[in-house]
């Protein structure tokens, strides 16, 4: 690898955790240099700084392009395809979530909702039904609050989760003044 210490460092960490995330070294690693490069960069530029095939590279970019984390540019004069990863990171969260969503929470959604329309006739498929309906009922929360969130504007998101633990006091002002308005402590 012909990198810079602290970028080879940060490259390498990437491919150590991506198998951890569900994708293999090469795609971590391509996605690392392309996250902390200061240019678009081109697969030749890739291999070459990875030390990777032409092959490997290929197949990286056409994963990170599936997962929308890398743009394709074009570069005046030349027949070359170039990628950057986005520089904002709430793009990149808003990405990995609404990607994630879509492979794994939405069949498991469909699945449970499928679950739920049938009719169980036997106690521990009623036991399981009623388990399932939880979990359905768990996911759809967590996943409205996700589209929520995913809605607002990069510093209204920023502010939120600087806040912290105190939103739980914003909503215990919110209990207070609505048991106070319907006249319950």
């Amino acid at each position: 690898m012909n990198l810079p210490p602290l970028t080879q460092r940060f490259v390498m960490h990437f491919g150590e955790m991506g198998s951890r995330w569900g994708i293999n070294r090469t795609v971590g690693q391509i996605y690392a240099l392309l996250y902390v490069s200061s240019k678009p960069l081109n697969a030749d530029d890739i291999g070459e700084a990875l030390g990777f095939s032409r092959s490997n590279v290929s197949m990286g970019l056409k994963e990170l392009q599936s997962w929308n984390l890398v743009r394709l540019f074009h570069q005046p004069n030349d027949r070359r395809e170039y990628f950057q990863a986005p520089e904002d990171m709430w793009a990149i969260f808003r990405t990995l979530a609404a990607e994630r969503r879509k492979r794994e929470i939405d069949p498991t959604l469909s699945m449970l909702r499928d679950a739920l329309m049938e009719q169980p006739s036997v106690a521990e498929d009623i036991h399981a039904q009623e388990r399932m309906r939880q979990m359905h009922g768990f996911i759809d929360l967590m996943t409205n609050w996700l589209d929520d969130v995913l809605r607002m504007d990069s510093s209204t998101l920023a502010s939120l989760m600087q806040m912290g633990s105190k939103v739980k006091k914003l909503v215990e002002i919110k209990d207070k003044v609505k048991g106070a308005i319907s006249g319950k402590p």
